[in-house]
């Protein structure tokens, strides 16, 4: 805690980057906001709890477009254009309707057969280790997340590595400047591949999104259409990738409910669920800004743009919403978790994301059998930084 009252989390260090839901508790048991100063270096005020994160999510005086943020906010803002996660009404509507329009159920559903033929061709190389060893993240997780955000979207391969680093840069890495270039390289690299869709439209949903126009003729401006591939590659690989991770490292880490799933697979999507839960692959929400000063639990957010931070994490761990919350357990009722969000910027992804962790789960344990944590569940280390969350590496090994 400094000297003004403000808690650094930094100074925390690995402890928390590693486990921060005991300290989000301890938060939790003096209130419901807090301020704090975050480990990208800039003070925030931190929403922890269930409900005072769901009103938080919902509340219309959080705004979403950095057009609201404070002007002397020190943050590395994003490159691309606007897209429907940092938007606000009227403009989110219009923006999550026409891409709704393209990325429906019908589309994901049509991706299942796809998204179990990369799985098995990622496990055979897996299965193919004459050492019987692997780190899950590099052999399956981020792969798998990574082939099928960018074949829905239309990225071609050779294009995939770069974007992976790009992206892990934009979320993770400790130094401002490479935040920002990796940001503006990833905005660079996308406008040049809406152009290419533009000439060379293909059946992708990039190429559909170029093409989409509402009722009324509207339609994506090329820099919306920058933003929203920016979104959805990013966030559809990001928060995959660590979900499988995550509930993988939860499965291994309970063997009690590991060898209830495998004795009934019919639990395959309430596990899914309770890993979202338990450990999900988003800590905090990204950033709202106040417009006008927002009382929480007694606690008066003053307005002109104040970053905000609802830690979802912890949302999803409150024993006033969830008993036992601490507790990872497959047969719990799956209703109420708020690990994609809540409200108009609930993640639009979510069906794409749970078919992909369901399909990941479900053939990994079926064709490793003897699977198991290849290092100590200490010795895991997290990737940095409060929006994501999942292992750097997961070392696993099978007889």
């Amino acid at each position: 805690m400094t000297a003004s009252g403000v808690l650094d989390l930094a100074a925390l260090g690995e402890d928390f980057v590693n486990d921060p839901y005991p300290v989000y508790a301890a938060l939790g048991e003096k209130g419901p906001v807090h301020r704090v100063r975050v480990p990208e270096g800039y003070e925030a005020w931190l929403v922890v709890g269930y409900d005072a994160a769901r009103a938080a999510l919902a509340d219309p005086r959080l705004a979403k477009s950095w057009a609201r943020a404070a002007p002397t906010l020190s943050v590395v803002r994003p490159a691309s254009g606007p897209n429907m996660l940092n938007s606000d009404p009227p403009d989110h509507g219009r923006l999550r309707r026409l891409v709704a329009r393209e990325f429906t159920a019908r589309r994901v559903e049509r991706l299942a057969p796809r998204v179990e033929e990369i799985t098995e061709a990622l496990l055979d190389a897996m299965q193919a280790r004459p050492d019987g060893r692997a780190d899950l993240v590099e052999a399956l997780s981020f792969p798998l997340s990574m082939a099928v955000i960018c074949e829905l979207l239309g990225v071609p391969a050779l294009d995939r590595a770069a974007f992976r680093t790009w992206s892990t840069d934009v979320f993770s890495h400790p130094d401002p400047a490479v935040r920002r270039k990796a940001s503006q390289e990833m905005g660079d690299y996308l406008t040049r591949l809406l152009d290419d869709k533009r000439r060379a439209p293909g059946d992708d949903l990039m190429s559909a999104l170029i093409r989409t126009s509402d009722d009324d003729g509207d339609r994506l401006s090329p820099r919306e259409l920058v933003g929203t591939a920016w979104l959805l590659l990013v966030a559809g690989h990001e928060t995959t990738a660590n979900l499988i991770s995550n509930g993988v490292l939860a499965l291994l880490t309970h063997p009690e409910q590991l060898a209830d799933l495998r004795a009934d697979m019919t639990l395959i999507g309430a596990a899914v669920e309770e890993m979202l839960r338990y450990d999900g692959p988003v800590e905090a929400a990204t950033f709202r800004f106040t417009t006008e000063p927002v009382d929480i639990g007694g606690t008066v957010i003053p307005g002109g743009g104040e970053p905000v931070l609802v830690v979802v994490a912890d949302a999803n761990r409150d024993p006033a919403r969830f008993p036992d919350p601490d507790r990872f357990d497959i047969h719990r009722p799956a209703r109420g978790h708020i690990a994609f969000g809540h409200g108009i910027h609930h993640c639009l992804g979510a069906p794409l994301a749970r078919l992909q962790a369901r399909t990941a789960v479900r053939s990994l344990l079926r064709r490793f059998p003897g699977l198991r944590l290849d290092t100590s569940p200490a010795a895991v280390a997290w990737r940095s930084g409060m929006l994501v969350h999942g292992p750097r590496r997961l070392p696993v090994r099978w007889v």
